[in-house]
């Protein structure tokens, strides 16, 4: 027996037979006396628990036929790839390459896909995702919720996918997804000086509320969408402002608000962008124009204080006058007025009666 070479060969496995390097056959379950008096042959024992065959002479395996009817031979090419069940559970996806499957202990399923349509599209999506190893051969992307992505392929536009999970397979294609934020945005327009029609410097601050309404316009129109229309802000708003002088531009904003947006709304329109509201925030004079602005209001202010005063003291003679003329031309209402007084000065308290000259002291008896 010393020229022999025992091998024993369990239910569940398969010897691979090897003389001198070369694969001659499988060995099936029991015991195997091989003739070896020089030591060349190689008996690798494997499991077919476990489904899948890894051997590094495999292509040499399967060319021989010898797995026929014990294992299902998977040879993908470049373009292909596939997806394993293994009792009935999705278990990963092969890239391109030869591979062998055990199909006596296990229910093995090979689903082979054509990775020329780039985008993978599948009813055990999220299980073939999950997988082990999935994103060696798959590009995974995920849209979130309240967004859009604008998907390319070898740079040519594909689709707007929505909120949702995405895969493509790599190596076929040069896919890449672009998410766009649907939801409403401000956009800050900060720290502006600009020059007035009568040479006035103000530093003005502004504030655009917008919303994506075209995902693949915004995109693919300007290499960023945002900073676009941030720019168009800014001469929108040089544009409004610098065609009125100071005064006209502090009594009508209303007006420059409603020009500015006419004008920042057409050019986002054009970048797939709409604005919802704009409004200038804030305007901030030079320390010696707010001086300046302060004394004029304040001298405005004093003038229409006197305006209003001159106005009541002119009402107030023009009122005495009608009514110097109405006693004058009324003896008894004169003397009605008269006795009114007296009445107002005996009812103080005291009445102290000084006579001095005669007529001045008979017409007051005669009050009296």
């Amino acid at each position: 027996m010393l020229f022999f070479k025992k091998v024993k060969i369990k239910s569940y496995e398969v010897g691979l037979y090897f003389r001198d390097g070369e694969f001659k056959r499988l060995l099936t379950t029991g015991r195997h006396w091989l003739f070896d008096p020089l030591w060349k042959v190689r008996v690798d024992v494997v499991s077919q628990r476990d489904p899948w065959l890894v051997h590094d002479k495999l292509d040499v395996i399967v060319k021989s036929g010898a797995l026929t009817g014990l294992a299902k031979v998977v040879d993908l090419k470049d373009h292909e790839r596939a997806l394993v069940w293994i009792e009935g559970r999705f278990s990963h996806v092969l890239p391109p390459g030869l591979y062998a499957y055990w199909t006596g202990f296990k229910d093995v399923r090979v689903a082979v896909i054509n990775a020329r349509e780039v985008r993978l599209q599948h009813a055990d999506f999220k299980a073939i995702v999950r997988s082990p190893h999935a994103a060696q051969v798959l590009d995974i992307c995920t849209v979130e919720r309240n967004h859009v992505g604008v998907a390319f392929v070898d740079g040519e536009y594909v689709e707007t996918l929505t909120p949702g999970q995405y895969a493509w397979w790599r190596g076929v294609a040069d896919a890449k997804v672009v998410e766009v934020d649907l939801r409403e945005q401000a956009l800050d327009v900060a720290g502006q000086e600009i020059m007035t029609a009568d040479k006035v410097t103000l530093r003005m601050n502004a504030l655009v509320n917008y919303r994506v309404t075209d995902a693949r316009k915004a995109v693919m129109v300007s290499d960023g969408a945002t900073q676009s229309l941030y720019r168009e802000a800014q001469l929108a708003l040089r544009a409004v402002v610098g065609i009125r002088d100071l005064d006209s531009f502090l009594t009508d904003k209303d007006a420059v608000a409603s020009e500015f947006a006419e004008q920042v709304s057409r050019r986002a329109g054009e970048l797939g962008l709409e604005v919802v509201s704009v409004g200038v925030r804030d305007v901030i004079l030079p320390g010696d124009m707010k001086d300046l602005m302060n004394k004029v209001t304040e001298a405005k202010k004093a003038a229409e204080a006197n305006l209003i005063s001159r106005r009541e003291e002119t009402a107030a003679m023009r009122s005495q006058a009608n009514t110097a003329k109405l006693l004058a031309d009324n003896p008894t209402l004169m003397r009605l007025r008269e006795l009114e007084v007296l009445e107002k000065v005996a009812t103080s308290g005291k009445l102290n009666v000084v006579l001095g000259e005669k007529g001045l002291a008979d017409r007051v008896v005669n009050l009296l």
